[in-house]
């Protein structure tokens, strides 16, 4: 009997400790959330505690923003291609040739078909330019995109080239080319039945770049005698600026699109703490604070941004 009531004096007394401990883990969770949601506030939110200036867009919130978003994107880069400024190129032949085709059924013409020998000849186009270090259809001994037709033995009655560097996507190439009427007028050109194309990494005039020589043409006619005409290349030049940003949102990196997430979390931040501009300190109501600190905050990080976005979507054609 003894026995059986120390028994159970001693499961209560352990049943007591559990309990009590398992009260104290609620207690230190529900401090800590409440520690989190506290920060959180003072971090995002405009009220009386941080004197209507959320921590995470003041000075040293700010900087703290935009290393880190510099810490992911360059961390990223690093990871995929061994170069923390470089941008990994994702451009294959098969999707050059998919897109060139569905912008010309798009235009009601017959699709391209990939020939062997013109993307050879596009590929000794390509190394060419990086041999000799320049960027242009004729190169600087005058030898003109027609040379390599030659050299691989294709017979044309008419032909083009388009040239393209420093995109880091097949649909920057595409649409950056689109976007241009010379280079469009190639693509869409309803004469060509043939395309080659090359990709080619390499340096050229002292930065890494990858390069997209695009060789278009019209097989000559065996059974018609003449000369062969050829149609003057597209000439090189840069994208504008609308062009720059599609080609941009195409050309976002996973590490990129989250370091823009923060950024848009800081420019509504800013936002809403400008429209508690009129509760700010006496002191700071007399300075450039009242009117424009969250205004400017928010116009500072849109730019940075769109420096980032620009930044990934550069090239040329």
């Amino acid at each position: 009997m003894s026995t059986g009531l120390a028994f159970l004096v001693e499961l209560f007394y352990i049943g007591n400790i559990v309990k009590a401990k398992t009260n104290n883990s609620k207690n230190k969770v529900k401090t800590a959330v409440g520690r989190v949601r506290h920060g959180v506030k003072m971090a995002v939110v405009p009220h009386k505690k941080n004197e209507y200036r959320p921590h995470l867009v003041r000075f040293y919130g700010l900087v703290i923003l935009v290393l880190a978003v510099l810490s992911i994107q360059l961390g990223y880069n690093g990871i995929r291609t061994g170069d923390v400024l470089g941008v990994e190129a994702k451009i294959t032949v098969t999707e050059l040739l998919n897109q060139t085709n569905d912008a010309r059924q798009d235009a009601g013409m017959k699709p391209l078909n990939l020939n062997e020998k013109l993307s050879k000849a596009a590929f000794l186009k390509a190394n060419d330019m990086l041999a000799k270090q320049y960027w242009a259809h004729t190169s600087p001994d005058g030898t003109r995109p027609w040379k390599w037709f030659a050299d691989v033995g294709y017979n044309y009655d008419e032909a083009g080239e388009n040239l393209a560097k420093g995109f880091s996507t097949t649909d920057g190439v595409i649409t950056a080319w689109l976007d241009s009427p010379e280079h469009r007028a190639n693509i869409e050109n309803n004469r060509y039945e043939d395309v080659g194309f090359a990709v080619v990494d390499g340096r050229l005039m002292g930065s890494p770049t990858t390069l997209v020589v695009a060789l278009y043409a019209q097989p000559a006619d065996k059974n018609v005698a003449g000369v062969n005409s050829v149609a003057e290349a597209s000439q090189t030049g840069q994208t504008n600026l609308l062009t720059q940003f599609a080609v941009a949102l195409q050309s976002i990196t996973p590490a990129l699109a989250f370091g823009l997430a923060l950024i848009t979390i800081g420019v509504v931040i800013s936002s809403y703490a400008h429209a508690y501009r009129h509760k700010l300190s006496k002191s700071l109501r007399q300075t450039w604070y009242r009117h424009h600190h969250g205004l400017l905050k928010a116009l500072g990080l849109a730019a940075f941004a769109m420096t980032l976005i620009f930044f990934y979507g550069g090239g040329q054609i």
